[in-house]
């Protein structure tokens, strides 16, 4: 296989994002295959998200979004039937220049996007997010998240305050009970600034909506 063929791993509810795990279970024979090659070559797969109405076309190769994220795989359990069961750690966030179609998989030649340092001004605002987001956090707003589904049980989500602003940001954005495409939105945008940034006005809108009487809530 071509070390410049990224594997893709298309989903229609799963957005992979840096420095962030990602188990999954591969349990279709195209995508077994797919993590048999990986784990005998660089380890790597690239996560991206199936557009609206791929139900029409899932067994094919069906549009996806242009921007996904690498991933390389940190653990890996083969079962007895041939499934696996691997976790993957988020790497680079990319865009898809074009497909390969000579495998039952999918593969694709990429241009990575690698996440420009914060500083100066932008350092600043990052970290004024992140006090946003500690105190949407708090114990305080415990029952919207609940509603949100975020922490099964409705248990307290606490942010460990060693943890670095991109992993804070990324974790969130990927754990939280959020729409995919509302995921996808978030990945795509161009720095961790503007990352944060709309992470809080969406955290600030599910909330409010949650604590709306008679709206129509939240990510489902």
């Amino acid at each position: 296989m071509s070390s410049d063929l990224l594997p893709i791993f298309p989903l229609p509810n799963v957005v992979l994002f840096p420095n962030v795990f990602l188990p999954l279970h591969i349990f279709e024979p195209r995508y077994r295959e797919m993590t048999a090659d990986a784990i005998k070559s660089d380890r790597m797969i690239g996560m991206v998200l199936l557009r609206p109405g791929w139900q029409g076309d899932y067994e094919g190769r069906p549009p996806v979004f242009p921007v996904g994220c690498s991933g390389v795989i940190t653990h890996v359990d083969k079962l007895d039937d041939g499934r696996y069961n691997i976790v993957l750690r988020g790497v680079e966030r990319f865009r898809i220049l074009e497909e390969d179609d000579r495998l039952s998989y999918r593969r694709a030649l990429i241009d990575p996007l690698p996440e420009a340092s914060c500083r100066g001004a932008d350092l600043d605002a990052v970290r004024r997010q992140r006090a946003k987001l500690d105190a949407l956090l708090a114990p305080s707003v415990e029952r919207s998240l609940a509603a949100l589904g975020n922490e099964p049980g409705g248990g307290e989500l606490r942010i460990p305050p060693a943890m670095p602003d991109e992993d804070l940001v990324n974790a969130l954005a990927q754990y939280l009970d959020f729409e995919p495409l509302e995921k996808q939105a978030l990945l795509e945008q161009h720095n961790l600034r503007s990352r944060a940034e709309s992470l809080v006005e969406l955290l600030e809108m599910k909330i409010l909506m949650a604590k709306t009487p008679g709206t129509s809530n939240v990510a489902h």
